[in-house]
């Protein structure tokens, strides 16, 4: 098969050829930017799910549909190192850019209540070197989003950004990738400031992805974040949405596969997106023509598994210290112990639990301390380290899981 017609993208937040099963989050948004619009009550939306199931496309193909809709959006990736003030500040600015209000001075009003949101990022007194800008051509606005208190101010700044888009008859959209790296006085200013925002009626949502754990984060800063927010689980595709995925895009390349192929490609990518990506541009590269067959799967599939090894898997236990490594291969094999299957079918003693987490092979913290004979408080350094890092998440108390599917048999497999 021709290598430069691949259709298939295995890239980090990468859209696919044919984002498949995602219709119904796309034609719910869609409503949503409608209804928002005209100034009903909407709740702002959170996507959860592992890494792998494609949270980042659609955060993405949600944004595009704003901007369809001629909203002003932004969208920013949050992490842990970094507060929220400065990523914030530019998005909003692209958003109000993206709205083009006509009227330059109420333009510049908020332009200048951003940066003066912006400059409070650094410490009174600091340095000229420590203070950070904006490129914003206009003056902070003063008393406006800069009294330092991080609740206060963004209130502030969200209600004069949705007060502009009203005046327009449109909304803003803030969109948040890896929102679980929020710290903890951020994620509160941003729940109370969505509160503030829903009651009074203003066009302006938060769209936020991130780890299943996210509506833990959320409840943790504000009791009433439950019913603030519109919470989405993105899973792994069922065998129809899969197919779909494999077969849309080499349709239109003029090819196609077999059903035994489809349905070998099931069985091998458990239906996460970015597997199914993976496994077919190699399943492509290797197939002397169209169809491609089962024995050309299989020929893919060592040299597939090989790449995810390096690039997917392997990167993320690079990250790791030794003590940490030490630590991801007891979850493993504690895992397997407790009979949680390699695409991470059901146990029978545990019918209730999340689907998400059976698919990261979730353990009981107490199982991993028992493999490495050690107590469960000597370990709580190399857990805490790995939550940091966004290698494995709690779902619920007492247990741990890996944020990333198939970590468990990459590991017992390979390190």
């Amino acid at each position: 098969m021709d290598p430069i017609r691949n259709p298939y993208a295995p890239g980090a937040g990468q859209r696919p050829p044919e984002l498949a099963g995602r219709d119904e989050q796309l034609r719910a948004f869609d409503v949503v930017l409608e209804r928002v619009a005209r100034g009903r009550p909407e709740r702002s939306i959170v996507l959860t799910g592992l890494r792998g199931v494609g949270k980042t496309v659609l955060l993405n193909a949600l944004r595009s549909a704003a901007v369809r809709a001629d909203w002003g959006t932004g969208k920013l990736e949050a992490r842990p190192d970094q507060r929220l003030r400065r990523p914030l500040s530019a998005a909003l600015h692209v958003a109000v850019r993206e709205l083009g209000h006509p009227n330059a001075e109420s333009v510049n009003q908020v332009l200048g209540t951003i940066k003066a949101f912006a400059l409070r990022d650094a410490a009174p007194g600091a340095k000229l070197r420590d203070r950070w800008s904006p490129g914003i051509d206009v003056p902070a606005t003063k008393g406006r989003a800069d009294s330092g208190d991080i609740e206060i101010d963004l209130v502030e700044l969200l209600a004069d950004v949705g007060g502009l888009a009203a005046d327009l008859g449109r909304g803003v959209g803030v969109f948040i990738d890896e929102m679980q790296d929020l710290g903890p006085d951020d994620v509160s200013a941003l729940c109370a400031a969505c509160h503030e925002i829903s009651q009074s009626g203003l066009p302006l949502i938060v769209v936020g992805a991130g780890l299943p754990h996210l509506p833990a984060v959320l409840s943790a800063s504000k009791s009433y974040s439950e019913r603030l927010f519109r919470y989405s689980r993105i899973d792994r595709l069922d065998r129809a949405a899969a197919d779909l995925a494999l077969v849309s895009p080499a349709r239109d390349e003029s090819a196609g596969f077999t059903p035994e192929a489809l349905e070998e490609m099931y069985a091998v990518t458990a239906g996460y997106p970015y597997f199914i990506q993976a496994y077919g541009k190699v399943a492509w590269d290797v197939a002397p023509g169209t169809p491609i067959t089962l024995d050309d799967i299989r020929v893919a599939s060592p040299e597939a598994e090989s790449e995810l090894a390096i690039g997917f898997f392997g990167s993320r236990y690079e990250r790791a210290t030794p003590a940490e490594r030490e630590y991801l291969r007891a979850m493993a094999d504690a895992a397997s112990d407790e009979g949680v299957g390699e695409a991470g079918e059901e146990r029978s003693d545990n019918d209730g639990e999340d689907t998400a987490y059976r698919d990261a092979e979730s353990v009981a913290t107490s199982a991993v301390a028992t493999r490495l004979d050690r107590k469960p408080q000597s370990l709580s350094p190399a857990r805490d380290a790995l939550l940091k890092k966004g290698l494995i998440y709690s779902g619920e108390r007492g247990r741990i899981a890996f944020t990333v599917p198939h970590f468990g048999r990459y590991l017992r497999a390979n390190a």
